[in-house]
């Protein structure tokens, strides 16, 4: 109970902080779009950077990790694609959208600050994997998928160019490639102190200012789906891909107890807000990715909440 108190109450607290803002009009549109892309561009690197320069390679790329938290990832992914096929009778674009936003975790905007306040900055490797899968893979296959469905099958060469470019210029992933090169080729050379403080300066903010923005978010959204819709793709992310993930880390990828328990937390994460920038980006599944978002994210306090009490540590 103390860590729902410790960890989840405050995560939680700042969200809707977040949501007061906005909703009182203290934060407008413009501000909500400021803080997104100060916590995008200037916050979160340093702290990927660092959390991967201070480990070691082989605790960065954790196979077992990847295998359980990418297999329910895609399980998911699937299954919510085949959900709306039978159920809804989408057009693919639509499935490709919804199988998205049932498995997308939060990871980058939530999970980060989560294991902050739950783990400390020397345990975010599990949070950082996670991030570089959800915005190198996850957002990639999506992109491939909708632009080889509007090309009506022409379009994979295409599709895959725009997915290269499009890392090539994520700062997540520009940022974490930097600290693996570091890892990889200066093993056992410390970040020089002045770029470690700075690092350290900037993402100390990286925490409560992803929070906020979410709060931000999520203030100027408004339930216009259809709930049952909404509520079997919240139900996928917030219930499923958790027992899925661990499942397969009890069969064919068991971890230690702190990957495991990371791994389960994170893939318990509501929907993150990227689902919505790729739903704007084609201008399809927009106000149905809104709602699984705010929806999620409000029913995670109880399910989050659940996982965090189970598998973080209390105090």
């Amino acid at each position: 109970m103390s860590v729902v108190l410790n960890v989840a109450l405050p995560v939680f607290s700042i969200i809707l902080a977040g949501v007061l803002s906005g909703k009182a009009k203290l934060l407008g549109p413009a501000s909500s779009e400021a803080l997104n892309k100060f916590v995008y561009w200037m916050a979160l690197p340093p702290v990927l950077f660092l959390g991967t320069a201070r480990r070691s390679l082989p605790e960065i790329f954790n196979g077992p990790f990847i295998g359980a938290f990418l297999g329910a990832m895609l399980a998911v992914y699937a299954l919510g694609a085949l959900i709306g096929w039978l159920v809804h009778r989408e057009r693919t674009q639509i499935r490709c959208m919804q199988g998205l936003t049932a498995a997308f975790s939060n990871t980058g905007y939530m999970g980060i600050p989560l294991f902050l306040a739950a783990f400390g900055p020397d345990h975010l490797a599990p949070a950082i994997l996670a991030t570089v899968i959800m915005s190198a893979i996850m957002v990639g296959i999506a992109v491939v998928w909708i632009e080889f469905a509007n090309s009506h099958g022409h379009g994979i060469g295409k599709a895959l160019g725009d997915v290269g470019r499009a890392l090539a210029k994520n700062p997540l992933i520009i940022s974490t490639l930097l600290g693996i090169a570091w890892s990889a080729l200066l093993s056992g050379v410390p970040v020089p102190r002045p770029v470690a403080t700075f690092c350290e300066l900037m993402g100390a903010a990286a925490g409560p200012c992803a929070l906020f923005a979410i709060g931000l978010f999520l203030a100027g959204r408004s339930l216009k789906a259809d709930l049952v819709e909404v509520g079997w793709i919240s139900a996928l992310k917030l219930l499923v891909q958790p027992a899925l993930t661990w499942a397969l880390t009890m069969t064919l990828f068991p971890l230690d107890p702190f990957w495991t328990g990371s791994a389960i937390i994170l893939a318990g994460l509501p929907t993150g807000a990227l689902t919505f920038v790729v739903a704007t980006q084609y201008g399809l599944y927009v106000e149905r990715t809104s709602s699984a978002i705010l929806v999620s994210t409000v029913l995670s306090v109880v399910t989050l909440s659940a996982l965090l009490a189970v598998y973080a540590p209390a105090g």
